[in-house]
């Protein structure tokens, strides 16, 4: 059964920095191998909004409203990544997940949701004074 297991959200002040962690779990009993992680969040009433991806390449990609504050990297292997979100804001506020896909290599923006077969149930990060 495949797993994915995120952790390290929090409350933190404006301006503060949390790494997140992701980590999946009995991914190769079902594929063959990990191309891409993708970082989402979502906030209550709105739509969920892909944040960062890393490729297969190892090719990344963030949005422009997180772009020089946040990056995304892989941990030790394929199966592990992580999100490290500095200067954080109030608007970054939100339920951020992880996800991972078998079919994406190359980023050149966020891939589409439908893509990635794994997800997270989520971390929570508030941004507050």
């Amino acid at each position: 059964q495949v797993q994915v297991t995120e952790s390290g959200g929090g409350l933190v002040q404006p301006g503060g920095s949390l790494r997140l962690s992701c980590r999946v779990s009995g991914w190769t009993s079902v594929h063959y191998a990990v191309d891409a992680v993708g970082w989402f969040r979502q906030v209550p009433g709105k739509e969920r909004e892909g944040v960062a991806a890393i490729g297969g390449d190892d090719s990344t990609f963030t949005i422009a409203s997180v772009k020089g504050r946040f990056s995304v990297s892989r941990g030790n292997d394929r199966y592990t990544a992580h999100l490290d979100m500095n200067n954080l804001q109030p608007e970054d506020t939100a339920m951020y997940f992880c996800a991972f896909s078998s079919q994406v290599v190359n980023i050149m923006n966020i891939p589409p949701a439908r893509l990635f077969e794994a997800w997270g149930q989520g971390t929570q990060v508030t941004v507050s004074s």
